[in-house]
């Protein structure tokens, strides 16, 4: 899908929904109670908590508790959450001249990593067998 202007939010969210059918069925059949938001940047608090000076290096961001953390005599808790921020993905989609698509795939595949709790050598693992 090739875009001309910037999408809206359902646009992001929908391409997000599109990317979480992209990973692995082995992983994907343990994505439980996950919800996907859009927003359009970062706030202040979340910028200070994260170590981030500007919104524009926040692309997306993982709440919730990592699948390996959890324990069966944890409280009933609200769904973990995935943020994509839509601005800071434009703008590196307008700088990068990278598809959309990809973008959004690889800030979700981070994310939902996070969701696993995996290192970065597992992410990058994760993203080279999802490829293109």
């Amino acid at each position: 899908m090739q875009f001309t202007t910037p999408p809206d939010p359902d646009t992001i969210a929908n391409l997000a929904e599109r990317a979480l059918n992209a990973i692995p069925a082995r992983l994907r059949d343990h994505i439980t109670n996950l919800a996907i938001a859009v927003e359009e940047e970062a706030d202040d608090d979340t910028l200070a908590e994260m170590g981030f000076e500007t919104p524009w290096e926040l692309t997306g961001l993982y709440r919730g508790t990592p699948l390996g953390e959890r324990s069966v005599a944890d409280v009933t808790r609200a769904p973990d959450l995935i943020i994509l921020y839509r601005l800071p993905i434009l703008l590196e989609w307008i700088e990068e001249g990278e598809d959309l698509y990809r973008l959004v795939r690889n800030v979700v595949i981070h994310e939902v990593a996070h969701h696993f709790g995996f290192t970065d050598a597992e992410i990058a693992a994760l993203e080279a067998e999802i490829g293109d």
